[in-house]
């Protein structure tokens, strides 16, 4: 396996030292500008010319430079999410630790780590040939850990300037065995939540006989969207899936099973739907999925408190896959609750969320990229169609038209 000269690992561990020092939770609106200053002052010690550009919320740092030829776009991020609870971590989260050979702190891996590691790349290639031999650009913003709500706007208007021949993606890593990951898509997601409200006040259980109880109510509406598998009953729910492509299909099918160790590492009997191998991954990274977050409502103290609460609520999110569309899903859900006599669940869209993106398989530079990937680690790479998880890549894949890769550190 390639690795850095010693002086260059020791910038990327100094400068990442020095980002992780930086608490900045986009949540609670903590040290955004700072960092959006350091992130800067990293990007012009590349040479490159770099400005903060306003949003409505954290503004986003914006590089370029290089050479002439092929562009590549960095998409990164500067916000991390909150450390809480502070006293199961081992160490100061906002002080970058090793121990056993490994850095532990708030952003060293998402997405800090990952920043200075494009950082250090780059300072490595200068050093090597001189300058850049192609061209690149950043784009660096501070709220993707509260859903990016100001960056689609931000592509649309730049996007000319933001034009570019292919997106490396925030992050990416190694499987269980070492090899390494790249993924071409993420999945969209949009968060709900349904409230009932069924007297005015909290009253003795006794009651429970002649009134009806919300958190019941909630259940029965909960347990109407999906079948013990996972399988979505909202009807017209999967009519917006795109088919997968014959490539597509069989990449999933080489991903290497390893099934047997997540069981173990979850502490599973099975997956949901006793899935496992090509059928796993498949409903793991090309299937969308309804996922309860919480509920609550009612009496959750130490012993028994005899009450018919009031009223209820859950949270939700729905994990989405191309071309499925977030507000369409959400009109669905409505329509699904009121169809099957739920007229009185409230559904709120906590946000119109991310849409899902996901770019071809069959893209010149995603070849590249498993060439680059096989040389720098000697073995064979796992490719993704797209990871389970979201993001703001819709953006660059819509509007930009361009290829977006996911590799990480």
């Amino acid at each position: 396996m390639h690795t850095l000269p010693t002086p260059v690992m020791n910038y990327a561990k100094e400068t990442l030292a020095r980002l992780v020092a930086l608490p900045t939770v986009s949540a609670e609106n903590r040290a955004i500008p700072e960092t959006a200053q350091l992130v800067k002052e990293l990007l012009e010690e590349l040479g490159l010319q770099v400005e903060i550009h306003p949003t409505a919320g954290a503004p986003v740092v914006y590089a370029e430079g290089g050479g002439d030829g092929p562009t590549l776009l960095f998409y990164n991020h500067y916000d991390v999410q909150p450390a809480d609870p502070l006293e199961l971590w081992e160490s100061d989260p906002f002080t970058l630790t090793e121990r056993d050979g490994r850095l532990y702190g708030r952003g060293a891996s998402d997405d800090k780590g990952e920043i200075v590691a494009r950082l250090a790349a780059l300072r490595w290639l200068q050093q090597e040939h001189g300058h850049l031999p192609f061209r690149v650009k950043f784009v660096i913003e501070g709220e993707e850990e509260i859903g990016s709500p100001n960056l689609e706007p931000y592509v649309e208007e730049h996007r000319n300037r933001l034009s570019t021949d292919a997106v490396i993606w925030e992050a990416g890593g190694v499987d269980a065995a070492g090899r390494p990951l790249v993924y071409c898509g993420l999945k969209g997601i949009v968060g709900l939540e349904l409230r009932c409200k069924t007297t005015a006040y909290d009253l003795h259980s006794s009651l429970g006989a002649i009134v009806q109880n919300p958190l019941y109510r909630l259940a029965a509406a909960v347990a109407s969207l999906r079948d013990r598998d996972g399988k979505v009953l909202v009807k017209g729910f999967y009519d917006q899936v795109r088919p997968l492509t014959d490539l597509e299909e069989e990449t999933l099918g080489r991903i290497p099973d390893e099934s047997p160790a997540l069981m173990k590492e979850y502490g599973l009997n099975s997956f949901l739907g006793g899935v496992s191998g090509h059928a796993l991954y498949k409903k793991y990274l090309a299937e969308p999925v309804i996922n309860i977050n919480g509920i609550h409502g009612g009496y959750g103290g130490p012993g028994s408190k005899t009450v018919l609460p009031a009223e209820g609520f859950v949270k939700m999110d729905i994990r989405l896959v191309p071309d499925q569309e977030p507000r369409h899903i959400v009109d669905l859900v409505k329509a699904h609750l009121q169809e099957h006599g739920f007229d009185e669940i409230e559904v709120i869209a906590l946000e119109f969320g991310e849409h899902p993106a996901r770019s071809d398989l069959a893209s010149p530079w995603v070849k590249t990229a498993l060439e680059a990937c096989r040389e720098v680690y000697g073995q064979e790479p796992v490719v993704w169609p797209n990871c389970a998880g979201s993001g703001p890549m819709y953006p660059f894949t819509h509007m930009l038209g361009a290829p977006v890769l996911g590799l990480g550190i």
